[in-house]
């Protein structure tokens, strides 16, 4: 049963698949004209949010074959959303102007297996996002000033800042962000530490091409500016039960979840070993070069492997993409995989991990693709 409705979904995908901006543009005009009160949810500039919505909303839907694999993200994805105000009955709302958006572009293709099967997952998604919402007794979002902020390259900057109430989570998730510099424009950022005393948090940000959000945060953000946090997502977090030694796989600004993990392990681990693999570009990627040294030479237990793909003269570093640079360290029989990183750079990782068998269960990861 559930089989043949993942087949009917990806099926019906493919009649509008190479009409995605189309779809969107359609889904949205819809939705905004039957429900004028919606605009006010979304961001001025709609230019990147228009494939936003419905890639999540596709990307769940056809994740419907792996439904444990999604249970805990929709969940906190439904709690996530409170900082829009979304009431349970905007998701019939939104499901309506879905399935016209498809049915619209798909053409004759449609058929009424296809809606009935869309429909279907769809109310199953939303039940389950319903659910976290009601579940969570946290605020919507969290106000945090900003204490410190430094550029450590030409588009990196990282920033400390602390929430006005407590906020709870663990090393290795991530926070929606919110700045006054481009209001109702939400973009995710992990959390380069583990839980502190004093209620601070770090994040490495890395402005890219035209983001709104990133840039602002890199170029405009400045100490005393208040943020807006969501509520904490992610399961790349340590597995405090295991013995394993641990591999942590690092691409750029993906380096601040694993940072976290470090962070954690320094508070109590003696006996697992940490093999941390960072890769870049060039050398210009490499920011915050000295403190990274200084944290592998604090701990006994911990190892730094730098891949460079596109700088072969930098010393004191390996040369090519880092996936590969993992394969020739190997093997690695009895270890706990962390990758976090670009969703180019985690899906090869991930790639080159099941060629050496490490099976998916021993293996975290987070990207931000749909997010």
């Amino acid at each position: 049963m559930r089989s043949n409705v993942s087949k009917l979904l990806k099926e019906s995908w493919t009649l509008v698949e190479d009409r995605q901006d189309k779809v969107a543009a359609y889904f949205y005009a819809r939705m905004f004209l039957t429900h004028p009160e919606f605009r006010d949810m979304f961001p001025v500039q709609m230019d990147v949010q228009r494939a936003r919505l419905l890639g999540a909303i596709v990307s769940a839907i056809q994740d419907f074959d792996d439904p444990e694999r999604v249970d805990d993200y929709l969940r906190a994805l439904g709690r996530d959303h409170r900082k829009f105000y979304v009431e349970p009955q905007h998701y019939a709302m939104v499901k309506s102007a879905l399935i016209e958006a498809l049915r619209e572009y798909a053409g004759e293709g449609w058929s009424l297996s296809y809606e009935q099967a869309w429909s279907d997952v769809y109310d199953l998604i939303a039940a389950k996002m319903i659910a976290g919402a009601n579940e969570d007794t946290d605020p919507p979002f969290w106000y945090a000033e900003v204490l410190t902020h430094e550029r450590r390259g030409p588009d990196i900057a990282v920033f400390t800042c602390r929430t006005l109430q407590p906020l709870r989570f663990r090393a290795g998730q991530y926070v929606s962000i919110e700045c006054r510099y481009q209001p109702r424009l939400w973009r995710t950022y992990s959390m380069a530490n583990a839980p502190r005393d004093d209620g601070t948090l770090e994040f490495h940000v890395r402005a890219v091409g035209a983001g709104w959000v990133s840039s602002a945060l890199v170029r405009r953000l400045k100490a005393g500016d208040l943020l807006k946090l969501a509520a904490p997502m992610g399961s790349m977090t340590l597995d405090q039960e295991s013995r394993r030694d641990i591999v942590c796989v690092a691409g750029g600004t993906g380096f601040a979840p694993v940072k976290a993990i470090i962070d954690e392990l320094g508070q109590f681990n003696r006996t697992r070993f940490v093999h941390l693999f960072r890769g870049v570009r060039s050398r210009d990627d490499l920011y915050d070069r000295e403190q990274i040294d200084q944290l592998v030479a604090r701990h006994p237990w911990l190892s730094l492997t730098r891949a460079l793909s596109d700088d072969a003269d930098f010393p004191d570093a390996e040369h090519g993409n880092v996936a590969d640079v993992i394969a020739n360290y190997g093997p690695w029989p009895d270890h706990d995989f962390y990758v976090s990183g670009s969703p180019n750079m985690v899906s090869t990782t991930l790639r080159t991990l099941a060629h050496l068998k490490v099976p998916s269960t021993r293996i975290k990861y987070d990207t931000f693709s749909y997010t």
